[in-house]
């Protein structure tokens, strides 16, 4: 009777993580896990990969000119030199979300925005061409599946998303073991071609946080978060 007893215990708990009401504050758009099988498949990636893609390369373009006008403005001479990289040349970086069931110290690969590989084997992925969190200035951009693939490391990964708040705090680790500590200031819904959350801000270092809405996929939640130290 003892084990029979445990068992059920067991099986409650597991269920509740799928079933259980969100934590107050949570987005409306959170679903049991019965109403995610109204979607009749996840999408392949969680981002618009072609166009966040262009997105990337249009704001790099746009720095660049940026820079050169205001070198020209300023009448300085354009001077060539060696520029030293920041950062460690190994961009993995690790992830470990303490409010999050599932993030706790994963691997996330620094891929294309189509690299179908990195999103099914990890928990998620930086978004190649997206800043660093070495960088002084830099939107750190990482999508994840809301679902994932099971028997790997993204199965269920960013499901509880939708549980972060104002305040909540995300730990990023470079491949040099220097620790980043990012606090949530924003939470909200955009449509799967607004690449615009893939921009930094001016004189800020944020990390964006980017998995599918539920039960159907049709939009994109994004959570924001500010390096603090």
């Amino acid at each position: 009777m003892l084990s029979l007893l445990l068992v059920g215990v067991g099986i409650a708990v597991t269920a509740s993580f799928f079933v259980s009401p969100p934590p107050h504050g949570a987005e409306a758009e959170v679903a049991p896990a019965d109403r995610v099988s109204t979607a009749a498949k996840q999408p392949d990636l969680p981002v618009a990969a072609g166009k966040i893609d262009k997105a990337i390369k249009r704001e790099k373009q746009r720095e660049e000119q940026q820079r050169e006008q205001n070198q020209k403005d300023s009448g300085a001479r354009v001077a060539r030199k060696h520029v030293v990289p920041r950062g460690p040349k190994n961009k993995m970086l690790r992830m470990t979300i303490p409010k999050m069931a599932q993030i706790h110290n994963d691997t996330v690969p620094y891929a294309k925005s189509d690299d179908e590989k990195a999103f099914h084997d990890h928990a998620a992925v930086h978004l190649r061409g997206t800043g660093d969190p070495w960088d002084r200035q830099a939107n750190v951009y990482i999508a994840g599946h809301r679902l994932g693939f099971p028997g790997t490391n993204s199965w269920l990964a960013f499901w509880d998303l939708n549980v972060l708040g104002k305040g909540d705090k995300i730990y990023l680790t470079d491949a040099d073991g220097k620790h980043y500590v990012y606090k949530v200031f924003r939470v909200f819904i955009v449509g799967p071609s607004q690449v615009s959350v893939t921009r930094p801000l001016k004189g800020r270092n944020i990390l964006s946080l980017q998995t599918c809405t539920l039960p159907d996929y049709s939009k994109r939640l994004i959570v924001q978060a500010e390096k603090v130290s």
